[in-house]
C-alpha cells in the first residue's frame, strides 16, 4: 500500500494502517508474509491453508465470526481482526505432544525472544476476561506449565484462546525443553510437600508420645500419692 518497511510479527502497517497479508508457519506458529516459501523464525516449509467461515463461533475478544485455518496438520479458529487463535482441547494437546516430540529428536531449537519480555500492546496491558467461544462462560488465565510466561485464556471443558503471538510463544517454550523443566520443577515441589508431610507425622507421633509418658508418669505418682496416704491413715 505505502512500501514502507515491516515485519512479519506485526499485524497491520504502522505507518498506513493497512492489514499485512500474513499467515501462520505449520510448526512454530510464528507470522509470515503470504507467498513464503519458508519461515523466517524456523525455515519450515510454508503450507497451504483453506479457509472456511465457521458459524457460531465468535472473537472472544472482536465479537466476529472467525474463519477456520488448516496451518499443516492442525485445524484452528481464526479472528481476522485480532489475529487471535482458538485451538480445542484436543487439536492444542496433540500440538503439544508433536512439539515436543520433535523437541526430542532434533534438539533444542535456537533460543528465540521469550514472548514475557515483549513489550505488551496498551490493549493487552489491561487485564480483561473474556468468553469461551464454545459455552460463552468466563474463561480462567493461566501461565502454561506454569512457568513459561505465556498467559492464555483457558475453558477447561472446550479449549484455549491465544492473542498474536503466544501460540508460536508456547511453542518455542516446549522446543527449547519448557515442559520437561516445568515436570522436573513440579516433582521437586511434590517431593519437598512429602518431606514435609514425613516430618510434621513425625513430629506429631512425637508429641503423642511424650503426652503418652507424661500420663503414665502421672498416674505413677498418683497412686504412689494415694498408697502414701493410706500408709499414713493405718499407721496412725
Amino acid at each position: 500500500m505505502c512500501g514502507a518497511a515491516t515485519s512479519t510479527g506485526a499485524p497491520r502497517c504502522q505507518y498506513c494502517g493497512s492489514k499485512l497479508a500474513t499467515i501462520s508457519c505449520p510448526a512454530c506458529f510464528g507470522m509470515m508474509f503470504l507467498g513464503s516459501k519458508h519461515c523466517p523464525r524456523c525455515g519450515a516449509t510454508a503450507a497451504r491453508r483453506k479457509e472456511v467461515i465457521e458459524s457460531g463461533r465468535k472473537c472472544p475478544r472482536c465479537l466476529v465470526e472467525m474463519q477456520s485455518v488448516s496451518i499443516g496438520q492442525a485445524t484452528v479458529l481464526e479472528c481476522a481482526g485480532c489475529f487471535g487463535l482458538w485451538l480445542d482441547t484436543v487439536s492444542f494437546e496433540k500440538i503439544c505432544a508433536d512439539r515436543e516430540e520433535q523437541s526430542a529428536v532434533l534438539g533444542s531449537a535456537s533460543p528465540s525472544p521469550s514472548p514475557s519480555h515483549q513489550a505488551p500492546s496498551a490493549d493487552m496491558e489491561k487485564i480483561r476476561y473474556v468468553p469461551c467461544p464454545q459455552c460463552s462462560q468466563l474463561m480462567n488465565r493461566i501461565n502454561f506449565a506454569r512457568c513459561s510466561g505465556v498467559i492464555v485464556d483457558i475453558c477447561k471443558g472446550h479449549g484455549t484462546w491465544f492473542d498474536p503471538d503466544e501460540l508460536s510463544g508456547i511453542v518455542q517454550f516446549i522446543r527449547s525443553g519448557g515442559l520437561e523443566v516445568s515436570r522436573q520443577k513440579e516433582k521437586n515441589e511434590l517431593e519437598f510437600q512429602r518431606e514435609q508431610l514425613r516430618t510434621e507425622q513425625l513430629m506429631a507421633a512425637n508429641r503423642a508420645t511424650s503426652l503418652g509418658r507424661y500420663a503414665l508418669e502421672e498416674d505413677r505418682i498418683s497412686g504412689l500419692s494415694a498408697a502414701g496416704g493410706l500408709l499414713k491413715f493405718l499407721i496412725g
